[in-house]
């Protein structure tokens, strides 16, 4: 009866066969490893993951581990059933035909079949094992005689002979089946501590590639940010350099305008310094003063002074290009750009959750956007006035003024709570009493700590020392928004699924700034905040 039990817990749910390399998920549910592929491979189709027997889902594909110890437990079960194993060993006496031993004798050196076994002597000198061909093995090779003692102090199996013959005086001898079953005791020990470091070991692989996850993410993440930025870059480069060389052309366009009309200018007055000239050169050239005479009095051929200084001074005052104009121009510019790259990187780096605030089983992620409960703490966290006791945790900026709005993703947990509380609220709140109206622990917590809290499919509002019970709308696949007009003393939560749904406002006069305050209490259930800001939107 034991053996069938035992027969049925050996059973793949999903072969329905003995298991066959059976491998763990990390909830706990084992199957053969080629049957959770098959099963893995078919869900990954239809885009998600989950056990096929208790049906919890996975984020990712799981990792499957070996499990040695049930591999172990499935080989000895196989051993012991009849038909699975033949013996090797056969009877010594039956020459006619090979017929399989169930016991050998040590003192014969044979092995008997049940025919033989029951007609052998059962004087104690004939001692029985199990069916072995290496009979010499169990002697003496020294008196021949059969191991039958443990001497722990040289560390090996004697016989009678070895113990009398005062090679082992004064040493702790004892039967090979007392010694055995202390080095069995020994092993159990070791073999527990073996399982403990198995399962460190284990955890260690879990979270290394959980890390290893996450790095990798996060470097995407990372390079599709720095892409964006750098284009940004690229597109703002570009418009300052067209802004400036637009700049340039037209400094130079301007003075070019003016240069031209001003050339113009003097080719005329050369035209008419080239006539003047000719006439001079006219009257030079004749031989009668009379004429000389009257024609240089009439005239203004003598006058040299033709706007010469004025000239000279628009010449002297000829414009160039504003290249200390056009340097501020550029320098501000990449002033702007540096300013505006370096602010979205500060904001990067920004946690937006307060991990000092975390409680001992909460893992905040490396951008401090999304918290995960494990089920036992995974360091040690010193206690100190800033930590939330239980499994909360407080955003590291504080909101005193203004409107803003924050969504959070809730599909990863069953039990999470989302609100705002003061900074001078106690962090020990137990989410046992929030059930409790009128309960005495709650009044520390009343006009401080606001919150909506879900349960499995439920939203408990909470407000001073009262909840309201209301159903939400889907709750294993959604996102809650919560908007904060602190100047109005406003704390409002929707469903933001179409149709957008009010859930509840709470109202109150607000004496202190306001920090988010986010709590996950199921066992690797995780919340995280959307878009990986908050979104301002100030009056």
């Amino acid at each position: 009866m034991a053996s069938a039990d035992l027969r049925r817990e050996l059973d793949c749910s999903v072969c329905l066969n003995i298991y066959t390399d059976p491998v763990i998920l990390t909830c706990g549910h084992n199957f053969c490893r080629v049957c959770i592929d098959r099963v893995l491979d078919t869900q990954g189709k239809s885009g998600g993951y989950s056990c096929p027997e208790c049906r919890t889902e996975f984020q990712e594909r799981p990792a499957l581990y070996r499990n040695i110890t049930l591999c172990n437990i499935v080989e000895n079960f196989l051993s012991t059933q009849p038909g699975e194993e033949k013996s090797e060993v056969f009877c010594t006496h039956c020459v006619d035909s090979p017929v399989p031993a169930v016991k050998s004798c040590l003192l014969c050196e044979a092995s008997l079949c049940d025919k033989h076994l029951r007609v052998h002597s059962k004087s104690p000198e004939h001692v029985l094992c199990d069916p072995t061909t290496s009979l010499e093995s169990r002697k003496c090779s020294v008196h021949k005689k059969i191991l039958e003692y443990y001497c722990s102090v040289d560390d090996t199996c004697i016989c009678l002979a070895c113990r009398l013959d005062g090679a082992h005086h004064g040493h702790q001898v004892k039967m090979l089946a007392a010694a055995s079953e202390i080095k069995k005791d020994k092993l159990k020990t070791v073999h527990q501590k073996l399982k403990t470091k198995q399962k460190e070991v284990v955890i260690r692989i879990q979270r290394l590639q959980e890390h290893q996850r996450k790095v990798m993410h996060k470097a995407d993440a990372e390079k599709s940010k720095i892409a964006v930025l750098l284009g940004n870059l690229r597109r703002r480069l570009e418009d300052l350099e067209y802004k400036v060389l637009a700049d340039i052309s037209r400094q130079a366009e301007k003075i070019s305008i003016s240069m031209s009309n001003m050339t113009r200018e003097l080719e005329i007055k050369k035209e008419k310094l080239s006539r003047k000239m000719g006439d001079i050169e006219e009257l030079c050239n004749m031989t009668d003063p009379l004429i000389v005479l009257q024609k240089s009095e009439t005239g203004d051929l003598c006058d040299t002074e033709d706007g010469d200084d004025e000239d000279r001074e628009r010449y002297d005052n000829l414009r160039d290009l504003d290249m200390g104009g056009i340097s501020h121009t550029l320098h501000t510019g990449l002033s702007d750009i540096m300013s505006g790259i370096n602010k979205r990187m500060e904001e990067a780096g920004d946690k937006f959750l307060d991990e000092s605030t975390a409680g001992d089983k909460l893992q905040i992620s490396e951008d401090g956007k999304t918290v995960t409960a494990l089920p036992t703490p995974f360091r040690n966290l010193p206690e100190t006035p800033k930590r939330c006791k239980f499994s909360q945790v407080m955003s590291s900026q504080s909101f005193s003024s203004g409107r803003h709005v924050w969504e959070v993703e809730v599909r990863g947990s069953d039990k999470w709570d989302l609100g705002m509380c003061y900074p001078s609220v106690k962090r020990t709140w137990n989410p046992e009493i929030c059930y409790k109206v009128n309960h005495p622990d709650l009044v520390p917590y009343q006009n401080k700590y606001w919150s909506v809290r879900n349960y499995i499919g439920f939203c408990r509002l909470e407000d001073k020392s009262t909840y309201q019970q209301i159903k939400c709308s889907d709750p294993r696949s959604k996102i809650i928004r919560m908007y904060l007009d602190y100047e109005a003393g406003k704390i409002s939560i929707y469903d933001p699924t179409v149709p957008v749904r009010h859930l509840h406002t709470f109202t109150a006069t607000f004496t202190e700034p306001l920090h988010v305050v986010i709590g996950v209490w199921d066992d690797y259930g995780y919340l995280k905040i959307c878009g990986g800001r908050v979104i301002k939107d100030h009056k």
